[in-house]
C-alpha cells in the first residue's frame, strides 16, 4: 500500500492534545495542502483562519460549547485551530470547504500531526464575536464557517479504526 493510501486509512480523529505547538514547517505544509483542495470550477473561494492565540481559542471554544449547551472544551486542548470558511455566494461553498477540511486532516497525519473536525464553525462565526474577528482580519461577511480543524500532538494512543459497515459500495 502506498503512503497516501496508508494516511487515508490510518488517520483518526484525536480528542486529547498536549500543549506542544505544531512545528511551523509542518503547519505550513498542512495549510498548503488545504490551498490545493479541489474546488468547484477552480473558484478557490475558501479561506483559512489560523488561530494559535490561547485567548482567542478559549473564547471560540466557549462559544462552541455554549451552542451545544455543554460545559467542556470542544477543541480538546488543541493548540492550533484552523477555521475553514467559504463564500456563501459560491454554489459549491460547502463542498469546497469540506474538501479543504479533508486535505488539512490528511496532510496533518502525513507529517505526524493529529487533528479532528469540530463542527459549529458556522454558528460561532455568525455571532457578533465571530463576525468581528473575521472583519478584523479583512474577511467579508460573505464568508461562513464550514469547520474547525484542530491540530496538535495527541496525549493518548491513536484510536483504532472502527469496523467498516457492509453494503456501502454498489457496482453497476
Amino acid at each position: 500500500m502506498n503512503d497516501v493510501l496508508k494516511c487515508l486509512t490510518k488517520r483518526r480523529s484525536v480528542r486529547r492534545y498536549t500543549q506542544e505547538q505544531v512545528a511551523p514547517e509542518k503547519l505550513k505544509a498542512i495549510l498548503k495542502a488545504g490551498l490545493y483542495a479541489p474546488s468547484g470550477m477552480n473558484r478557490q473561494s475558501t479561506v483559512m483562519l489560523v488561530i494559535q492565540d490561547k485567548e482567542v481559542i478559549s473564547e471560540l471554544s466557549r462559544l462552541n460549547a455554549e451552542i451545544m449547551g455543554r460545559d467542556f472544551d470542544p477543541f480538546y486542548g488543541a493548540p492550533t485551530v484552523v477555521v475553514v470558511l467559504a463564500d456563501k455566494n459560491v454554489m459549491t461553498y460547502v463542498e469546497d470547504g469540506s474538501l479543504v477540511m479533508g486535505n488539512l486532516m490528511n496532510a496533518a497525519f502525513s507529517v505526524g500531526v493529529d487533528s479532528c473536525w469540530i463542527h459549529r464553525a458556522r454558528q460561532v462565526f455568525d455571532t457578533e464575536y465571530g463576525r468581528q474577528l473575521l472583519r478584523r482580519h479583512g474577511i467579508s461577511d460573505n464568508y461562513v464557517g464550514i469547520g474547525n480543524c484542530i491540530l496538535g500532538y495527541r496525549d493518548c494512543e491513536l484510536p483504532d479504526a472502527s469496523e467498516r459497515r457492509d453494503n456501502r459500495i454498489y457496482n453497476i
